[in-house]
């Protein structure tokens, strides 16, 4: 009798359940760490984008560019990005670029690190007011 009752129990074992909770605690730990790197660099995407639509950025020199940048950057507590250092203007002709390029290091488990390269880079237009 007890040998058919064992036979017919499905299911996952205590061990099993605690395999598959550390497993999935695990990728959350990662998640934790690695998401907010993303969401910052979506950030300085958005206001890079906004800034190079932005009427009279066609005009600026890389200082009025940056002037801008550190105004959204604040809003959007984006604080990765030395503007000094990873801002620069690229001229082609009559084009201009900006280029933004920036690296993220994070701690992840006791010695170990994660590092996250970005680089994005927009044409200046200054159409926001123009349509």
């Amino acid at each position: 009798m007890s040998m058919q009752t064992v036979g017919k129990q499905r299911g996952i074992t205590l061990m099993g359940f605690i395999i598959v909770l550390a497993v999935v605690g695990f990728f959350v730990f990662l998640a934790m760490r690695l998401v907010p790197v993303y969401v910052e660099y979506y950030s300085v995407v958005t206001d890079l984008k906004a800034v190079c639509k932005d009427s009279g950025s066609e005009k600026a020199n890389v200082e009025g560019i940056r002037a801008k940048l550190v105004l959204r950057f604040l809003v959007s507590y984006v604080q990765n990005v030395d503007l000094k250092k990873n801002v620069k203007m690229i001229k082609e002709g009559d084009q201009k670029q900006i280029n933004i390029a920036y690296e993220v290091r994070r701690p992840l488990i006791y010695n170990l690190d994660f590092v996250a390269k970005f680089d994005v880079t927009e044409p200046v237009t200054g159409a926001a007011g123009a349509e």
